[in-house]
């Protein structure tokens, strides 16, 4: 893997980001982190990098700052979070394409020799995902173009900026489709959650109080879900490779939001909990899953933890985080 590099992590304080930056760090790499949130609101905190700035990326003169003497830069940073907060936001969605843009103007102009986007399984055909349990999609099912709304129109064309950046100035991209990525140190509650978190601290207050939890949708929609140090193993040997154009990062083990329940409901110990389906909350494509045979044969890379192991982890990090006095004030973790 990675060693000795110097490294621009933009969105830093994020959930994935955390994460690899983590893992680069162990490798040896010297690490320059940014995020728009303060630093106390950074989701881990890495007491070996020094160089931190809470600082807006979406102005190129912040992107000329932190990309000086650097060999590789991760752009994990976007304005996202679960179903609900897209597809109420999707202007703020599609804003962080000058992120993009002016980072990769930033690189050019500063000799960068390699890029990385995170892009979304966002960026597929909507009409290609109106059944459940539908086939896994394969990379090149986003085209023709018809993504989700906002921040899947920012996603498809945030990858074409790359690709024309590598054409035309030699720009190295190598481009990720995250599908789902869920587990610890990441956002569970106030909007931005996804399906994973969201549901874990569902089955947990239910567990509490009433033995009711709501549903958004009727609870057939299915997805895969990626364990995040699976997609930090393929983000790394994405990255390593020669490979330029997109590929899946995610799982083919598709599951519906009422099978997640399940299994979230066998790992709390709890009886089958009343549903309380809201038909009229945001319920995205109807079926979305990963194809990952180009993984498999780019990255000689497929995820090896299973859906119901990852969300034993996730529930368990959850329960001590929400059983912390303050717990909604303050997930801030020591690395």
């Amino acid at each position: 893997m990675i060693k000795n590099k110097k490294i621009l992590v933009v969105g830093a304080g994020g959930f994935i980001a955390g994460h690899l930056i983590k893992e680069l760090i162990k490798n040896g790499n010297f690490i320059t982190a940014t995020d728009i949130k303060p630093k106390e609101y950074w989701f881990q905190d890495f007491d070996t990098a020094k160089n931190f700035y809470s600082t807006d990326m979406k102005d190129i003169d912040n992107c000329r700052k932190v990309t000086d003497n650097i060999d590789y830069v991760f752009n994990m940073a976007c304005n996202m979070g679960g179903m609900g907060f897209i597809e109420n936001n999707k202007a703020e969605c599609m804003q962080s394409v000058l992120i993009n843009t002016n980072l990769l103007i930033a690189c050019k102009e500063k000799g960068v020799k390699k890029y990385f986007f995170s892009s979304s399984a966002c960026a597929y055909n909507k009409k290609k995902q109106e059944d459940v349990f539908i086939k896994g999609l394969k990379e090149d099912d986003a085209y023709p173009a018809d993504p989700e709304d906002g921040y899947g129109w920012e996603k498809l064309f945030s990858e074409r900026m790359c690709r024309h950046f590598m054409e035309d100035y030699g720009i190295q991209v190598r481009i990720a489709r995250y599908h789902n990525i869920y587990g610890p140190y990441g956002t569970y509650d106030g909007g931005r959650e996804k399906a994973p978190a969201a549901l874990c601290r569902k089955v947990l207050n239910a567990k509490k109080n009433n033995n009711k939890i709501e549903v958004w949708g009727d609870g057939m929609q299915t997805r895969t879900f990626l364990y995040i140090d699976d997609c930090i193993e393929g983000t790394l040997r994405l990255f390593e490779s020669d490979y330029s154009d997109p590929v899946n990062i995610g799982s083919d083990e598709q599951v519906s939001i009422n099978q997640m329940i399940e299994i979230i409901e066998n790992i709390s110990g709890i009886k089958k909990l009343e549903r309380i389906y809201q038909l009229d909350k945001p319920k995205g494509v109807r079926g979305r899953s990963s194809n990952n045979d180009l993984a498999k044969k780019i990255l000689k890379w497929s995820y090896k933890i299973k859906l119901k192991n990852g969300l034993k982890k996730t529930y368990d990090w959850i329960s001590s985080e929400v059983n912390k006095q303050g717990s909604n004030l303050s997930r801030f973790t020591k690395s």
